[in-house]
């Protein structure tokens, strides 16, 4: 089966709280949570401005997802949530989840996020 890792803001409050449920949920224990300021991001083909912006799923493969494709993936992953995978295959789910996603991601400072990606995130906006 292998590993997958899951490459994330580690400075950032929100995206900490996600992933501790993701740890809660991973009763396989397939999936490990990697800051990506303590990761090998060359490695692991993931640019460091990419993951300032989503998290990145990284399969045993190397095959890499990022944002609401990268939760997607999760999902299948995690056994309490794989019912929900079918939501996205009505026609559009991807487009809007993506949305959804950015529109978060853009956001989260104001979730309680507290990092510096967070902080310049929101003096963009």
């Amino acid at each position: 089966m292998g590993t997958w890792i899951l490459i994330y803001d580690g400075d950032c409050q929100f995206c900490q709280r996600q992933v501790d449920l993701i740890r809660r949920w991973d009763v396989d224990g397939r999936i490990e949570p990697l800051p990506f300021q303590r990761a090998d991001l060359a490695r692991l083909g993931v640019e460091r401005a990419a993951a300032e912006e989503a998290m990145h799923l990284v399969a045993p493969s190397g095959q890499v997802w990022r944002g609401a494709e990268a939760a997607r993936a999760l999902i299948g992953l995690l056994p309490r949530l794989r019912g929900l995978a079918w939501v996205f295959r009505f026609p559009g789910a991807m487009g809007f989840s993506e949305a959804a996603y950015r529109w978060v991601a853009k956001r989260r400072h104001r979730f309680g996020c507290g990092s510096s990606a967070c902080r310049r995130s929101a003096q963009a906006s």
